[in-house]
């Protein structure tokens, strides 16, 4: 069988981890163990049985999830290893070969490359940047075919920072209710707003074909822990399970007994200011940069995340770019070929100063190399 590999992945996997400072992750830097067990935990924490939990997520768990979802119960929620493992359960539930899927771009691009590999075609659904990266809905619409099974959108967006209005998600919904096709909201970066504290509005229970799916990895600063979920109707909650079981059984126990104290107060609460005060300053420090680089680079405003979608002023493609830095600065950047735009770099900035600023000055300093370079040759 053809098997097309998950580029981005690929490449973080390859790299992340020889290199002195990684800024193609997508998240904050990693809370600590301490912000989510405290003392009193501890010492349930221990004496945790390690033997199997419960398949589709505890109890407990599931109801701290539904929570956070109007009209859901814990029967609509599926705890999932990562929100990662929520988006393959979903494509492989529902697109078989020759149908068609119509996937956000630039983003996240998971479903864009499993819906391939299930023999699915792809369409794309453009956020344009000559727009400030808003989304075009004419485009959408006309997407539809009879053989579309699954709209996919990234809300707020990885990585470019949007996130769709009220207008916006109506005019969605609509156009997919309308078709009698799926929607797949993949709001991982609910809760990292950068402009206000109010959390995006979820995309379940506007329409009855909603699959939301969201973990602890971004928001929460908890991406070691590998644990997500999706939020569905029963009926295809239950679908999904049975795929769970076949995929890894279940999630493990200690991150499931973490995640319920995570997403209970005070800890959520924290954590989500944790995040948002790293996620803000740091979008001051990546404003900075740009603003004394700018004959090199440029980057709309960011409503969201903690990554900025930067474009760089030169005639070489993103993977060149990004390989060039790796090699000659020793910094992972992620390339925007790989997320559907190319001539930009992904770049985190939530990670702290320590980190962000010397990577970002030696990024400029590759980047007017390459300009020079790229001047006396023109």
């Amino acid at each position: 069988m053809s098997f097309e590999s998950f580029e981005l992945e690929r490449w973080q996997s390859d790299f992340e981890h020889a290199v002195e400072y990684n800024l193609a992750d997508s998240s904050v830097r990693g809370a600590p163990l301490s912000d989510v067990l405290p003392a009193d935990a501890m010492d349930r924490f221990m004496a945790l049985e390690l033997g199997y939990p419960q398949v589709n997520g505890t109890d407990a768990l599931r109801r701290r999830i539904a929570g956070l979802y109007r009209g859901a119960t814990p029967d609509n929620v599926l705890v999932t290893v990562g929100g990662a493992e929520a988006n393959q359960l979903v494509c492989q539930t529902l697109l078989e070969p020759g149908d068609e899927c119509i996937v956000m771009e630039p983003g996240y691009r998971q479903v864009w490359g499993l819906a391939r590999n299930l023999g699915a075609v792809v369409r794309p659904f453009s956020l344009r940047a000559d727009r400030g990266w808003r989304p075009d809905l004419e485009q959408l619409a006309r997407a539809i075919t009879p053989r579309t099974k699954l709209i996919a959108v990234v809300n707020p967006n990885n990585p470019t920072g949007t996130i769709l209005n009220a207008a916006d998600r109506a005019a969605i919904v609509e156009i997919a209710r309308r078709a009698g096709v799926w929607l797949l909201a993949d709001e991982v970066y609910r809760g990292a707003e950068r402009l206000t504290d109010a959390e995006t509005p979820s995309f379940f229970g506007d329409y009855e074909r909603v699959v939301a799916v969201n973990s602890l990895s971004k928001a929460y600063g908890l991406s070691g822990l590998r644990l997500g979920w999706a939020v569905a109707s029963e009926d295809f909650i239950q679908a999904l399970w049975r795929r769970h079981e076949y995929a890894v059984i279940a999630a493990s126990a200690p991150s499931m007994f973490l995640a319920e104290i995570a997403l209970g107060e005070p800890y959520r609460a924290r954590l989500l200011a944790r995040q948002r005060k790293m996620m803000r300053d740091g979008w001051e420090l990546l404003s900075q940069w740009v603003g004394r680089n700018s004959d090199l680079v440029s980057v709309a405003p960011s409503e969201a995340t903690a990554i900025a979608f930067v474009r760089y002023n030169l005639p070489i493609g993103s993977v060149e770019v990004a390989d060039r830095i790796r090699r000659e600065a020793s910094v992972l950047v992620a390339p925007g070929e790989y997320l559907g735009a190319d001539h930009h770099l992904r770049i985190t900035h939530g990670l702290g100063a320590d980190r962000v600023v010397p990577a970002l000055d030696r990024i400029a300093e590759v980047l007017s190399g390459l300009t020079a370079r790229v001047g006396q040759t023109a």
